[in-house]
């Protein structure tokens, strides 16, 4: 038994409450180390002749990434706390766990176990319900759709004529998006996420001038609240992006200490290395990366911090926006997100506070920062298999299951899942231009737990490589679209909202890789239904052998209507099934 790597803490994502009186419990093995587990539980509290009286549930092996197997199970204590531990066996030697190490014998000293001491419910990870249904289309506003062109910016350029550049304007704004509601009520989203709207130099608007005005290219506040009220009518959410981790050169608190040095009065807002600044050959004070348009607020300080909640609440007071995307999120200081979460939900308890977090996000989703964050390790291990082709499947298996336990249940069934963004290539580029495979990359994330994002266009085959390349102008025309894949899409879009198994009211289970085989499966059951669905990786024809519970048994392809049985399952070059039994 390699009792090194058997791991357990109660709190995070090994044990934390599921609603209002359940706790989900996991334990992490050697992988392939152990053959049972079973998790010993009871009240701290009670006994009788001096031995502690316990219940035992079996813990089920929930999957298995490349060094550890997981192990989960779920209780409903009596008394709203709970003293545990976990017999475990590799089928030689027998083993209890708890806080204290290992013993021989379930312990008389309870002690020796972990603990939750209460259940108290703000334990209890409450992210707005309302997201686990929707699937968000993320627009980058300067290049969706120009609906006035009377705001234009000097120099625009007609709509699709030229390449992409960092310094070049099409002239898209806020009239154009409300122009194509249309479009995206027909295509089945229910959420827009916004790039940057506010006052700033750049086409991207990254580089804030001024936080509390929207930059005339895109409109006025009338432009914006219309909009909001259209996407409200329609049943669409709306999301803005806050740039809080830096501001713009031209932000006026920066270019006062630019000009005035160690006399401004807004010297403490930055982080400043000395006097006077400079901008080149690097920049004499922390930015965002390295650019000096981009220099790095001081969000310890409570002048900077006051001023961001201010602009927070007053974007969700006066126009009623549903969530918050908060731009370079892990480099803000914490304290400031734990008061943006506290006095903003104050206002609107049901806020989606979404973070850009690259990595293990746990520190910041325990309730009191961010609902979510963005799922780039989703995003990576999708690409790799299906896009690139640069991992095997049984790598990808272990990847998503490694990603699935980073966090509680709660958090991944809001967990922002893109595939693409004005950050990274468009995921038809990174397929090489295969159809087929960005098809089955649909086909995975629309069928998968989280809260799933389109990027504008990528429903339509737009291609484009990194930044500037990933921002082209949105293509309107319909015959220069791809009008299958936009059903495809649509199609898996009326597939998830009728079918809430496909969304997050369910569990889902990765199946074991067949040997040499190529073809991935997972099950989302609600305990009554479930559906299995299955991809193809390969370039190959390849014949899948179903998993003994659906072996044998009639289902329905839901993409198709066609009735599906036998022993196993045919499928074409990177085809897909998704079977409803």
């Amino acid at each position: 038994m390699l009792k090194e790597a058997i791991y357990h803490r109660p709190l995070d994502n090994f044990a934390y409450l599921s609603g209002e009186d359940e706790v989900h419990i996991r334990l992490k093995t050697g992988k392939k180390d152990i053959s049972t587990v079973t998790l010993l539980h009871g009240d701290p509290y009670e006994f009788e002749d001096g031995k502690w009286i316990h219940s035992e549930t079996e813990m089920i092996r929930s999957g298995t990434d490349s060094l550890y197997d997981y192990w989960f199970a779920k209780v409903k204590p009596a008394y709203r706390r709970i003293r545990y531990g976990f017999q475990i066996s590799d089928g030689t030697e027998t083993a209890i766990y708890g806080e204290r190490g290992y013993t021989d014998e379930v312990p008389s000293d309870v002690a020796f176990l972990f603990t939750i001491p209460f259940l108290h419910p703000s334990l209890i990870f409450r992210a707005p319900e309302w997201v686990k249904d929707t699937v968000w289309y993320q627009i980058f506003p300067e290049r969706f759709a120009n609906g006035d062109k009377e705001n234009d910016p000097e120099g625009t350029l007609p709509w699709g004529s030229d390449e992409p550049e960092v310094d070049n304007f099409f002239g898209g704004d806020l009239q154009g998006v409300i122009d194509h509601i249309p479009y995206l009520k027909d295509l089945g989203i229910s959420g827009i996420y916004f790039t940057p709207i506010f006052k700033a130099y750049s086409n991207h608007k990254y580089d804030t001038i001024d936080y509390l005005e929207i930059d005339p290219s895109f409109g006025t506040k009338e432009t914006l609240r219309k909009l909001i009220d259209v996407c409200h009518e329609n049943g669409i959410k709306v999301m803005l992006d806050a740039v809080f981790n830096h501001s713009g050169f031209y932000f006026p608190q920066f270019q006062d200490v630019f000009k005035n040095g160690e006399k401004s009065k807004y010297k403490d807002w930055f982080h400043l290395w000395e006097f006077p600044i400079k901008t080149e050959p690097r920049p004499n004070y922390d930015t965002f990366g390295f650019f000096p348009e981009m220099p790095k607020l001081n969000t310890d300080n409570t002048e900077v911090a006051d001023y961001l909640i201010k602009v927070g609440k007053y974007w969700l007071q006066e126009f009623d926006i549903d969530g918050w995307r908060l731009d370079v999120a892990n480099e803000v200081d914490p304290k400031f997100w734990l008061r943006f979460n506290s006095e903003l939900k104050k206002i609107k308890p049901d806020l989606y506070i979404l973070g850009e977090i690259w990595h293990d996000s746990m520190p910041w989703l325990r309730g009191d920062q961010f609902d979510a964050v963005m799922n780039y390790p989703f995003t990576s291990n999708v690409l790799d298999l299906f896009a690139k082709g640069e991992i095997t499947l049984k790598e990808f298996v272990e990847g998503i299951t490694a990603v699935l336990h980073m966090y509680p249940k709660p958090v991944n069934e809001v967990a922002f899942n893109l595939i693409g963004s004005h950050d990274t290539p468009r995921v038809l580029t990174v397929c090489g231009g295969n159809k087929e495979k960005l098809k089955q990359i649909f086909t995975l994330m629309l069928t998968f737990p989280g809260s799933p994002c389109i990027y504008y266009g990528d429903e339509i085959g737009m291609d484009g490589g990194p930044d500037p390349g990933c921002r082209k102008c949105m293509v309107w025309e319909e015959g220069q679209q791809d009008r299958e894949l936009f059903s495809h899409v649509k199609k898996l879009l009326s597939l998830r909202k009728e079918l809430p198994v496909l969304a997050n009211d369910s569990d889902t289970f990765l199946m074991e890789p067949e040997d040499g085989g190529n073809c991935l499966a997972y099950k989302r059951t609600d305990g009554t239904r479930a559906v299995l669905v299955v991809l193809n990786a390969s370039d190959k024809a390849e014949k899948y052998s179903l998993p003994s519970e659906f072996a044998g048994r009639t289902g329905t392809d839901l993409l198709n209507g066609k009735s599906s049985s036998g022993t196993s399952l045919a499928l074409d070059a990177y085809g897909f099934s998704i079977i409803e039994y």
